[in-house]
């Protein structure tokens, strides 16, 4: 719905779906967000299960940041083995992240 808004809709109506779902859609990736913010130990919460720990950033957390803060702009890097981040691609995630 929104998508079909944004390529066929007038300003105006525009600014009206704008103006009610961009606070609504926000709200919702900063919960999703704070679901995944590492713990004490640096894992995530959300993804973490009782035998195999998640290290923070996660998945969720990178896709949400590649698409918010990135852009998408970012060229496409291969995952390493197991879909996994490189090593040195994490230490470009800042501190708070991890």
């Amino acid at each position: 719905m929104l998508s079909e808004l944004a390529n066929r809709a007038d300003a105006p109506s525009l600014l009206s779906v704008a103006r009610s779902e961009l606070p609504r859609l926000t709200e919702g990736w900063r919960a999703m967000l704070a679901e995944h913010e590492p713990d004490e130990k640096g894992n995530c919460p959300t993804c973490s299960g009782r035998w195999r720990q998640q290290k923070a950033p996660c998945a969720v957390w990178r896709a949400a940041h590649e698409h918010l803060v990135v852009g998408g702009l970012a060229p496409e890097k291969p995952a390493g083995r197991h879909g996994r981040v490189p090593a040195q691609d994490r230490r470009a995630v800042p501190a708070r992240a991890r």
